[in-house]
């Protein structure tokens, strides 16, 4: 499994390596050689390449409003007959022919998610080993694990010194020193104590690591933050990272979910909701054990993520979900005429609009509040019929007065039965 997923994930990543390697080169002659500016701007330019991914992400959710309502029909329709397997059969027909009528399918939001996938995995990877793969970075340690002269790992022992003389934590905890990949990623996570402590075991090469090590660190510095070292807890304002991370993801997420109608008696609903606030908390956390860079490009996910939904949102507010169905239609249209099959007509319950969506939880109050003051109203009538003494002093003429004759009338009429 692991073998397969490599495959995919790691020729995705060489690629994504060559564009932040080509991206970094050209911050860098502009004098913005940054490892954080470049994760922001290749953070950046990747959320673009997925814009096409985004948008049928977000139609999908549009048309889940109005297909989720039908399908769950189907289900209660079929709930007592889970063991009778034609029965099931015959919903899954239903449930596929729902999709059909709004011109898409049960796979339409799964496609997407497993397209992103790789991508965002990929992406995830270039990032935890980016010494790895933008090259000027490499190379600065290059000059000082090999340099003209040999470096540091053509001192004898040099690998058993390193070993003993840096225990590493995380991910960095099984680090092959003799291994120049291995010991670059290593190395990059170095605090300025570790640097020390290079320089004092290999004397000799003092001078080397400090000119490197200035660069490196150069590089590595953002608003004062080093980016390949873990945030810590305390005044360092490095802690913002985590927090950041946790809260531009939660807004994220409110965002992506758009004027979704949540079903309170759906079962999944209740899990979305815990999921929206679980994972940001846990990104938080998380980002606290990673090095910063991660959690900047969680934070410019999230920030580049959030605006662009934003403008998909309002792009398919004002088109409206009978705009988006009839487009879904035709193209499905266009492939059913290739295979020499009849067109799809629109579903006649498909005639709605996202305002219309928006307004049925707001109409239910309305309604509500009308018949409470319907009943507030009935009850204060029969209070004021059942008083004589309003009668009394009603104006003649008025509907007060007429209503006291009805009562006194009524009053009359149950004396005379009673004698």
């Amino acid at each position: 499994m692991g073998s397969i997923y490599n495959a995919i994930i790691n020729p995705i990543a060489w690629v994504f390596g060559k564009i932040l390697d080509f991206l970094f080169m050209g911050l860098h002659a502009i004098g913005l050689g940054n490892i954080a500016i470049a994760i922001i701007v290749f953070t950046f330019l990747v959320k673009i390449l997925m814009l096409p991914l985004t948008v049928k992400q977000s139609k999908m959710m549009k048309l889940n409003n109005i297909i989720m309502p039908e399908v769950r029909k189907i289900q209660d329709k079929y709930k007592d007959k889970r063991n009778d397997q034609e029965a099931m059969l015959k919903m899954q027909a239903e449930t596929k022919a729902v999709y059909e009528k709004y011109g898409t399918s049960q796979m339409g939001g799964c496609i997407q998610m497993l397209i992103q996938f790789p991508i965002l995995m990929a992406m995830y990877r270039v990032i935890q080993y980016i010494p790895m793969y933008v090259g000027q970075l490499k190379n600065l340690f290059i000059n000082i694990l090999t340099g003209t002269d040999g470096g540091i790992m053509n001192v004898s022992g040099y690998a058993d010194i390193m070993a003993e003389n840096f225990k590493m934590t995380g991910r960095m905890t099984n680090v092959d020193w003799g291994n120049i990949d291995s010991a670059v990623t290593a190395m990059n996570s170095f605090s300025a104590d570790q640097w020390e402590t290079l320089k004092s075991l290999f004397p000799a090469y003092a001078g080397v690591i400090a000119e490197n090590q200035t660069k490196i660190t150069e590089m590595n510095t953002f608003l004062t933050i080093n980016v390949s070292q873990n945030p810590t807890f305390g005044l360092s304002i490095a802690v913002l990272i985590p927090i950041l991370s946790g809260l531009s993801q939660y807004i994220s997420v409110k965002v992506s979910q758009g004027n979704t109608q949540m079903d309170p008696d759906d079962p999944t609903a209740a899990s979305m909701k815990m999921m929206t606030l679980f994972m940001p908390i846990m990104s938080a956390f998380i980002a606290f054990s990673v090095p910063a860079g991660l959690g900047v490009y969680w934070i410019a996910t999230a920030v580049f993520q959030t605006i662009l939904q934003v403008l998909v949102n309002r792009h398919y507010d004002k088109m409206g979900v009978d705009a988006i169905v009839a487009k879904n239609v035709e193209r499905m249209n266009k492939k059913r005429a290739k295979n020499g099959l009849p067109p799809e007509k629109i579903a006649k319950n498909a005639v709605t609009n996202t305002k219309k969506l928006d307004s049925i939880e707001k109409s239910r109050q309305r309604v509500e509040t009308l018949q409470a003051k319907k009943e507030a109203n009935d009850k204060k009538m029969k209070e004021i019929l059942s008083s004589t003494e309003y009668y009394k002093s009603a104006k003649p003429g008025s509907l007060a007065e007429k209503a006291g004759m009805v009562a006194r009338y009524n009053e009359k009429n149950t004396k005379n039965t009673k004698k």
